[in-house]
């Protein structure tokens, strides 16, 4: 997306001053929420600070939200993710996390900020008389679909949430503390804001009359009927799903990019596979995915965490044929000059010369292309393979196994040269485990595993019994752990919200 710069210039009168000399600035312009909305350029201003916080501050450290940390809530805590380390990410691998836990804080305040930008500019936009109707409509359309995004967000992580809009800052008594709506009411609002959304959006930006350019990683008619096919999956509305995901096949604008590697390549920044992602250039705004993900004592991949990894039970599914069992680093002679690699039993001491990884890192975003501290790596944060398989998983909800849904998973499949589904091999109960299974090996770290483990009812059994296996304690409970509890800072700020049924 282009960037623009709203100036604001303060200048001090005189060169010089003392402790007792009053200091009274001369203002040549103030940026005030009145006359910052006056040209077509503040209005773009507006929206493109709500993609920002898709990832955090645009100074400083650029780890919040998509930027790395919402993967902790996601995928840390699931069958598939584990961490190594202690504090808050070693809390959600082993499911013992609690309301001071930081990462919730962190995620919980990224999702609100980007929130409270949408709120903004929907409340300033909307009055402009300085720009076109078709100008307004298409920059509130955009920020209803990034305030809608982060509101499912929410409430897959939380349940019932606060609900603040724009109508609510021209409320007096917009601070004041109020109870958090109910899931069924805000996927009320989100339908209703996507719905709106995805009749004003174009299906893409190619000589677009409004940003002039393919201004790639706007939103577009495409993302918002997808994100609502996610909202339908997750309260099994499954026809609602089919048709949804029929109108986005329609677009004629998707494809599944030929290399399940390639596709996260740090240079691959857009492509025909991407419906919706955050994007980053490493040398503006980049992220810190790489330092993250990245592989301990690498040789290549230098001065890495290996903070977000996934467990070698997950990692063991793939078949060896499978594209996608290459996008990890399961072995390498690292720059202590030790061989990483997997104990061959739970438990086993390496021999001399061997160092056993207590779990594996991807390569998902952290490839070689780089070694700067800051990465450009884009966040797909819906893409086409996605809308491929919860086809697939409504097809075989509503039906059973059908040929079309065998085929929509197969094309996932094909592109990774995975073994392929036949029809005669499946029922209903069997080929929704193989959807999730495939969701699993398709979709890893990319902020979907726990929203499937629950939609399918398989969190507390395969979460248990993955650190059963390994020795660890059973701490998945259900219904109770279905939401995390509230990040108790804000609990102390609004009493409404409790976690009493969620410890």
């Amino acid at each position: 997306m282009k960037k623009y710069t709203i100036l604001l210039l303060l200048l001090t009168a005189g060169t010089q001053f003392s402790c007792n000399n009053d200091l009274d600035p001369t203002v040549y312009s103030s940026l005030t929420n009145t006359n910052g909305y006056q040209t077509k350029s503040d209005a773009v201003a507006a929206i493109n600070s709500i993609y920002g916080r898709l990832k955090g501050p645009s100074v400083g450290d650029n780890f919040s939200y998509w930027a790395t940390r919402h993967f902790a809530l996601t995928d840390i805590a699931t069958d598939l993710g584990h961490c190594q380390y202690g504090g808050d990410p070693g809390q959600l691998s082993l499911g013992t996390w609690s309301s001071t836990n930081g990462l919730l804080q962190e995620d919980w305040n990224s999702m609100y900020k980007l929130i409270a930008n949408a709120n903004n500019a929907i409340f300033y936009i909307t009055p402009m008389t300085g720009i076109s109707a078709a100008e307004k409509a298409q920059f509130i359309a955009e920020a209803k679909f990034l305030r809608a995004s982060s509101y499912m967000d929410l409430t897959d992580s939380w349940g019932p949430v606060i609900l603040i809009t724009e109508a609510d800052i021209a409320n007096p008594d917009y601070l004041a503390q109020t109870p958090p709506s109910s899931v069924e009411e805000i996927d009320a609002f989100i339908i209703k804001e996507l719905n709106e959304a995805a009749d004003v959006l174009p299906v893409n930006y190619r000589d677009n009359a409004i940003y002039g350019s393919n201004d790639v990683g706007r939103a577009t008619k495409g993302a918002a009927l997808t994100l609502l096919a996610k909202l339908y999956m997750r309260s099994h509305d499954w026809q609602k799903v089919v048709t949804l995901t029929q109108q986005v096949m329609n677009l004629n604008e998707y494809s599944l990019f030929p290399s399940y590697t390639g596709l996260f390549k740090e240079s691959n920044k857009w492509c025909s596979e991407n419906i919706f992602s955050s994007l980053s250039d490493a040398n503006i705004n980049g992220t810190e995915l790489l330092n993250h993900f990245g592989p301990i004592d690498h040789p290549v991949v230098e001065n890495r965490w290996q903070y977000y990894t996934v467990n070698w039970d997950f990692y063991n599914t793939f078949g060896d044929e499978d594209e996608r069992k290459e996008c990890f680093f399961p072995e390498f002679t690292g720059v202590d000059h030790l061989l990483h690699k997997q104990a061959p039993t739970l438990g086993a001491e390496p021999p001399a010369g061997e160092f056993y990884m207590p779990d594996v890192s991807t390569r998902k975003y952290a490839d070689d292309e780089t070694t700067t501290y800051y990465d450009g790596h884009s966040v797909n944060i819906l893409r086409y393979a996605d809308v491929l398989l919860s086809r697939a998983e409504a097809l075989n909800e509503i039906s059973g196994p059908t040929g079309e849904a065998i085929d929509l998973i197969n094309q996932v499949k094909a592109r990774s040269h995975a073994k392929l589904l036949v029809l005669s091999d499946y029922n209903q109960a069997t080929l929704r485990d193989a959807i999730l299974q495939e969701r699993g090996w398709e979709l890893f770290y990319e902020g979907k595993r726990r929203a499937d483990l629950i939609r399918m009812n398989k969190y507390d059994v395969l979460v248990n019994a993955y650190h059963l296996r390994v020795g660890e304690a059973a701490q998945i409970k259900m219904p109770q752990n279905k939401f995390y509890t509230y990040p108790q800072s804000q609990v102390d700020l609004n009493p409404k919200l409790s976690n009493a049924d969620r410890q």
